[in-house]
């Protein structure tokens, strides 16, 4: 592969870059390059205060602006793309979104602003500048009333006129696939190959490499300097790895597909796949996290493998000696350990929607327990699926749970018991003792090995009322 210098394409500006580490996250990069005006808070993509909107290709395939973190990317995972901060925005005057700002006194301190203006500035092109596209932006002055003004009067503005100028006619030129890209420097490399059989090359040349996609779980370790990177491959410009295709029998969806595409293309799909999307961190890192990347780093407390698992999803595993299909609930091996054997790449995820024979109605759902609601760990997170047949009997269910256990895990025991039954609150409160005491969950910070226990199984019933007897779900599953 041809060795290239790292290209970055920062406020219309081409900068070309050599004898700068490929793991320099993009924030370290602008303060070094004198554009402070993007700030650094906690490092971690949950203040916001680093967020900057990078120009991608959407889901429908045109290009768009999608906020992201700047702390938690590597400069090698931006190279050729087109990059804004907020020192790009004013012309001859205020952007419209700084000008709402200003309008409504929407800064204090100041510290945060430029945050807030980049994340509305993404959303301002799309028409979403609404509360959902703040949602990652942290004041700590706690300013969000005049904020949030901003932000609505800015949604006024859309609806009377679209946006023109040279930030859309920017998003008008055609949408342009990723580069191939090999770059060394400081003892790393970083390879950005667009075959996913380049990958599994790779991979083999490398016994020491990391994969990245989206990085927001492994740019934490970038971002604090925690671990060292010899090898980066990362699977962005990897078409085959991007898709989303809907058949009558199932949807498979492409391991780096970010989160964000998930939950604009299959909404109303599965309605538990929404609801933990819905609470899954916020839209900086639902606009780089994938799916591959949240299943393949095997946390027991990530949001999504629950979801999944109870919807008897399957793994679609690519290696050297071809590619091989798995159930999830047969992928994870112990604490952040897979099936995954050396040299293999997760390519896609299969979700079924056909139901088992007899059934006649489905219930699923997913519920997040957190200490906040979007951008914080989950103390207890648990979703469900149960099918019914004419008589409302339970033909199939799965209950599964994330935090309870060195794996995601389902309750399968209680799967069992639950075969036959009638779908009645006695039915529950007949298997809520069995719940208890199917996993035995650790005490940490978060909540206690009884007080998990006891989520396990109030969370089951807490399904039932809102499913079965009209519950509101207006407020989302948040508890």
């Amino acid at each position: 592969m041809v060795e290239y210098n790292l290209t970055l394409s920062i406020n219309g500006q081409t900068v070309d870059l050599a004898a700068v580490s490929p793991t320099t996250t993009l924030l370290q990069y602008l303060h070094q390059s004198g554009r402070t005006g993007t700030k650094e808070g906690c490092g971690d993509g949950d203040c916001g205060a680093c967020t900057v909107a990078v120009q991608c290709t959407g889901a429908d395939g045109q290009s768009c602006y999608r906020a992201m973190n700047s702390c938690l990317i590597p400069l090698g995972s931006v190279a050729n793309c087109k990059i804004t901060t907020v020192e790009g925005l004013a012309d001859a005057q205020l952007h419209p979104v700084q000008a709402a700002m200003v309008q409504t006194g929407g800064s204090q301190c100041g510290y945060c602003t430029p945050g807030f203006v980049m994340s509305l500035f993404a959303a301002y092109y799309s028409s979403n500048a609404d509360d959902i596209a703040i949602e990652g932006n942290l004041c700590r002055c706690t300013g969000y009333v005049p904020i949030r003004k901003a932000a609505a009067l800015l949604m006024r503005e859309i609806a009377e006129t679209k946006p023109r100028d040279r930030f859309t006619e920017s998003l008008a030129a055609p949408a342009a696939d990723l580069e191939p890209l090999y770059y060394a420097s400081h003892g790393e490399q970083f390879y950005r190959p667009t075959q996913l059989s380049e990958v599994l090359e790779l991979l083999q040349q490398h016994s020491d490499a990391t994969l990245i996609a989206g990085g927001t779980d492994l740019g934490l370790d970038i971002s604090h300097q925690r671990r060292q990177f010899p090898v980066l491959i990362s699977v962005e410009g990897v078409a085959s790895l991007k898709h989303i295709r809907q058949t009558e029998a199932a949807v498979e969806i492409g391991a780096a597909v970010p989160l964000s595409c998930i939950q604009s293309e299959l909404r109303g799909v599965f309605p538990s796949l929404d609801e933990m999307l819905f609470w899954f961190a916020a839209c900086q890192v639902r606009n780089r996290a994938t799916l591959g990347g949240n299943i393949g780093t095997a946390s027991p407390i990530g949001d999504l493998p629950p979801v999944l698992l109870s919807l008897d999803a399957e793994l679609n595993i690519a290696g050297s000696q071809g590619n091989r299909t798995i159930p999830l609930a047969d992928f994870f091996k112990g604490y952040r350990q897979t099936d995954l054997n050396p040299g293999e790449v997760i390519v896609s995820v299969k979700i079924p929607v056909s139901k088992p024979p007899g059934t006649t109605q489905r219930f699923s759902q997913s519920y997040k327990v957190g200490k906040r609601g979007t951008d914080d760990i989950s103390i207890v997170a648990a979703a469900f699926t149960v099918d019914l047949d004419a008589t409302d009997r339970i033909v199939r269910a799965r209950l599964a749970y994330g935090g309870v256990a060195a794996v995601p895990a389902r309750a399968i025991a209680v799967e069992s018991a639950l075969l036959g039954q009638p779908w009645t609150i006695a039915t529950v409160h007949q298997v809520k003792p069995l719940l208890r005491d199917a996993f035995d969950p650790l005490t940490d910070l978060r909540g206690s090995a009884a007080y998990r226990k006891t989520l396990v199984a109030n969370l089951f019933e807490k399904f039932f009322v809102e499913t079965s007897e009209g519950g509101d779900r207006n407020g989302h599953g948040h508890s």
